[in-house]
């Protein structure tokens, strides 16, 4: 997602969608290590609906991908996230829960450092998305060089609409052997 909003609109006008990205998952991490993960442990309905949500918009996102028509990378009318939407879009992506919470999982220990733990864990995010996501933007934005005429815009949308497509199939599969078993 960030290297095609650095590709359709450039570094600058994606900035608030990165900052959004790297304090949104980390806050997501702090939450999920301060109590929420025990919300969800005690809710698996919650964390299943939060799932579907995720799997969803994912799909929506890569059908409004796919389906978007080839425009002068200029001269477009639609916009990147905001700060707002990519730091909410953490709490309904799938892959950031896996993530968060298996990093809590397995890097907390429970004999009396848990919260300085979960601290330290959160740094880290906080310290190295910057760099992580900001390399996907920088790298999108020099792909529109090469994505100035419709047919390679076109192809890159759908390229780029099913890697979404193919990210959210374990996540999926996920949902779908977690409703058989109940």
């Amino acid at each position: 997602m960030m290297m095609s909003s650095g590709v359709n609109y450039g570094v600058k006008a994606s900035l608030p969608h990165l900052f959004g990205i790297c304090l949104g998952f980390p806050l997501m991490v702090l939450m999920i290590g301060l109590g929420f993960g025990v919300v969800l442990s005690n809710q698996p309905w919650l964390h299943l609906a939060i799932k579907v949500l995720g799997v969803l918009y994912l799909c929506w996102l890569a059908w409004k991908i796919a389906s978007s028509t080839p425009t002068s990378l200029e001269g477009s009318n639609s916009k990147p996230f905001s700060f707002l939407q990519a730091a909410a879009f953490q709490w309904v992506n799938g892959k950031a829960w896996v993530m968060a919470s298996g990093a809590v999982a397995a890097f907390t220990t429970m004999q009396g450092q848990f919260y300085q733990d979960v601290m330290q864990i959160t740094l880290a995010f906080l310290l190295m998305s910057l760099p992580c996501v900001g390399s996907w933007l920088i790298f999108g934005a020099l792909l529109r060089r090469w994505l100035n005429q419709p047919v390679a815009q076109r192809g890159f949308n759908i390229s780029m609409a099913l890697l979404l497509l193919v990210s959210v199939w374990p996540v999926l599969l996920e949902i779908v052997q977690q409703l058989k078993a109940d």
